[in-house]
């Protein structure tokens, strides 16, 4: 019902905001071809005028530079300096192009799926899933008491959260809906999420990730002199945000968290994952680079060979347990497509209609009237979006980078940002729409609390780190 009441208020606020931009702004009579046909890029014509019929400040910023934009506006100048092109460039799909999107993505997910699942069959049928179920069942049993000992969720939860921790995000995704179809067997109603699925999304929405590597090569690409100056506050925000997720979900559950076995375990985990920050940080970016790549993918095919020898040595016929593990990725990427496309038309209206130029404006002017140092705000842009789009995230940052430069303040508060929480309304779609689960309960709650711990750490360890 929550996800149902948030998703109805993103359709209505957007064409709202676009009616009353329509209405009261001759930059956008096209405002509502733009959220349904429109595509990504599009330069929309508002008007051509001679330059004495602008007002004298932009006059003032054409004479200093022929072509800027004001408020998403561009004005564009001839080399005469009479006539003046008024302009914008649309930034995202409208809701037909979004929806092929939608489609696309599911598409692109089925080799992935496929590959995962299938290897994940053969774990299962050679008792490697239970292997790993009783190896992390002291620490899990205490997060998830719902679950019976030695259950194979315990396994494919564990596979997510390593995926996540080492930055592999395409492994990550078959993992995790292989975790939740686990727990959903466990689930005593089918349509409403469990204690222990509602902890498992909150858990991997944490992001706990240690080498955010996308964001470093982007960086990288960018021209910064140090692209990798960001990877200590991403870890920290991310290591934040888990810690946030676990709390928060522990107190609407009842769960005690100072047991034993809790402590050692997150003790243990913060003391390793310190002891390889001391390691890291002393490493060049080349070497940085190796190490991640070393560890990411080195990790990946040792799964395969483990899980390979395994299987060969239990007598397990591998290429069959592996063609039914496909099987059942390639009918899980077509059962979550109404999902997406459903969730991603919502973001593509909020996107269009402006909702988010409007937020940030408001930010920026209430962070004024208080004296507060303004310049975070600019950074705000890729967390407000993090939660619905990743991919419109990480434009986001890069436009951010674009903007004031990829080693400003501004421009590693957006890197900080994008690393530091999950796509929230995408992974909840995605995996409660994968087992078929309608009432969400408080998963949107706990998971915006715990992307919003992400945000203010991220904010307050660039200004320590970066200001």
């Amino acid at each position: 019902m929550v996800l149902s009441r948030i998703w109805s208020a993103f359709i209505i606020v957007a064409i709202i905001v676009a009616s009353i931009k329509y209405l009261f702004s001759d930059n956008y009579k096209a405002i509502y071809n733009d959220m349904v046909v429109g595509k990504s890029g599009d330069t929309v014509q508002i008007a051509s005028k001679k330059m004495a019929e602008l007002n004298p400040e932009i006059q003032n910023a054409l004479l200093a530079n022929p072509d800027f934009d004001q408020n998403r506006v561009h004005y564009k100048t001839d080399s005469a300096k009479s006539e003046v092109q008024i302009y914008r460039v649309q930034e995202t799909d409208g809701v037909i192009g979004t929806s092929e999107t939608a489609v696309k993505i599911c598409l692109g997910l089925i080799g992935i799926m496929t590959l995962f699942m299938g290897f994940m069959s053969i774990a299962e049928k050679a008792g490697g899933i239970n292997l790993l179920s009783r190896l992390i069942q002291p620490f899990f049993s205490k997060l998830f008491p719902e679950i019976p000992k030695n259950h194979p969720s315990f396994g494919h939860m564990l596979l997510n959260f390593s995926a996540n921790l080492l930055g592999l995000d395409n492994a990550a995704t078959p993992f995790g809906l292989k975790a939740m179809e686990s727990l959903q067997t466990l689930n005593p109603d089918k349509e409403r999420a469990s204690n222990s699925q509602i902890m498992f999304l909150c858990l991997h929405a944490g992001g706990l990730t240690l080498i955010p590597v996308s964001i470093i090569a982007i960086r990288a690409s960018m021209g910064s002199a140090t692209p990798t100056d960001i990877f200590l506050p991403c870890m920290i925000a991310t290591f934040a945000a888990t810690m946030a997720a676990m709390i928060i979900v522990s107190i609407y559950q009842k769960i005690n968290l100072f047991q034993p076995a809790v402590i050692a375990y997150v003790g243990g985990i913060s003391v390793i994952v310190g002891l390889l920050v001391v390691y890291l940080v002393n490493l060049t970016k080349e070497g940085l680079d190796n190490f991640s790549m070393l560890l990411s993918n080195g990790i990946i095919l040792l799964i395969f060979f483990a899980i390979v020898l395994g299987a060969v040595y239990k007598k397990i016929n591998v290429f069959d347990a592996f063609i039914d593990g496909a099987k059942e990725g390639f009918w899980t990427c077509v059962k979550i497509i109404p999902y997406l496309v459903g969730m991603l038309i919502a973001i593509s209206l909020l996107r269009t209609s402006g909702v988010f130029d409007v937020l940030i404006d408001g930010m920026k002017w209430v962070a004024a009237v208080f004296g507060f140092d303004t310049r975070f705000v600019d950074g705000l842009p890729t967390a407000l979006i993090k939660p619905l789009s990743g991919s419109g995230a990480r434009g986001m940052m890069v436009d951010t980078m674009q903007t004031f430069g990829a080693d400003s303040f501004q421009g590693r508060l957006a890197a900080v940002l994008q690393g530091s929480s999950d796509t929230t309304f995408y992974v909840i779609a995605v995996y409660f729409g994968a087992v078929g689960i309608k009432n969400t309960r408080y998963t949107v709650t706990a998971m915006l609390l715990a992307d919003l711990v992400g945000i203010i750490t991220s904010v307050i360890l660039a200004y320590i780190f970066f200001a």
